[in-house]
């Protein structure tokens, strides 16, 4: 005897872009978005059945977001993807659960001659903001902020020492390191009982993004770091003192090694240690470093 123990569906990477004109100060806004949606609910006989009268096409699911995106603010994502995520249950009764994920891609406004052009656009950097919106019937909304993709990079500052040395360990002790990391960085808000609660929130959403965005930099500038590990915690530590709303914080940091090249088979050219100015940047394998700080 088998039974479907887990089953959702849904479509993802639906690519919309939305342009607010401002008539009045002769500018436009535009927001680039990569929106999934997944739904759980009553849908078993689709699979064990073949009976699709509970199938919600996918079609149809991205017929609703450029809908939605057309009839209601896309900014701030958080706000977006419970509009979208609550749609789904509230209108189809045998939807249980809409889980909404949401990709905003960088467009920063060109400066040109000096002032702030009023509709040409830059992409100047691949981090994005992301936002996972979860709508859950007789729940509310959960919502989880994140950074992605934001790579960093410091020159000294960082070291690495003290760990486990047995017959296994090969690499050497530092006290001095390059340190680099793409941040991952995500932080989930107390559960908002209703879509309202989400709107009432709307300033808070961008205010902690900035917060979260600023923590990050200026903790990973000036800590002189004793491990990933530890520099993370106090990234968490401090986010969740500065957004109340926030009940945890996670952090994922692949460490991007920048290994030292002995070149010394040159002449005696020295180049490791204090002498090394040049390294050799490395893909994998890499250490992956991840936490999760709650109240």
């Amino acid at each position: 005897m088998v039974k479907l123990s887990a089953a959702r569906y849904g479509k993802d990477n639906i690519r919309v872009y939305k342009v607010h004109r401002n008539n009045e100060a002769g500018t436009q806004d535009v927001v680039e978005m990569t929106v999934g949606v997944l739904l759980l609910g009553d849908i078993e006989t689709s699979y064990t059945q073949a009976d699709n009268s509970v199938v919600v096409a996918t079609d149809t699911m991205k017929n609703t977001v450029y809908l939605l995106a057309k009839q209601h603010p896309v900014s701030p994502p958080e706000l977006f993807g419970s509009i979208v995520a609550s749609h789904f249950v509230e209108t189809y009764k045998h939807i249980h659960s809409a889980q909404v994920k949401v990709i905003v891609h960088k467009w920063t406004r060109m400066t040109v001659d000096g002032k702030l052009h009023p509709h040409s656009f830059l992409r100047d950097g691949a981090d994005t903001r992301n936002v996972e919106a979860v709508a859950t019937e007789g729940k509310g909304v959960d919502v989880r902020s994140a950074i992605a993709g934001l790579l960093v990079l410091k020159s000294t500052g960082s070291a690495f020492h003290g760990f486990i040395r047995d017959e296994y360990a090969t690499l050497p002790e530092v006290s001095d390191r390059i340190l680099s990391t793409e941040v991952d960085c995500g932080w989930s808000w107390d559960t908002f009982t209703n879509l309202k609660n989400v709107q009432a929130a709307v300033p808070k959403f961008d205010d902690a993004w900035n917060i979260a965005k600023t923590i990050t930099l200026e903790t990973f500038a000036k800590d002189e770091s004793a491990s990933v590990q530890n520099t993370m915690y106090k990234m968490c530590e401090q986010i969740l003192s500065a957004v109340p709303m926030v009940k945890a914080v996670d952090y994922s940091l692949p460490n991007k090694h920048y290994f030292e090249i002995d070149l010394s088979w040159y002449n005696g050219l020295k180049n490791t240690g204090e002498d090394a100015e040049v390294y050799a940047p490395q893909s994998d394998p890499n250490g992956l470093i991840q936490c999760t700080v709650s109240r």
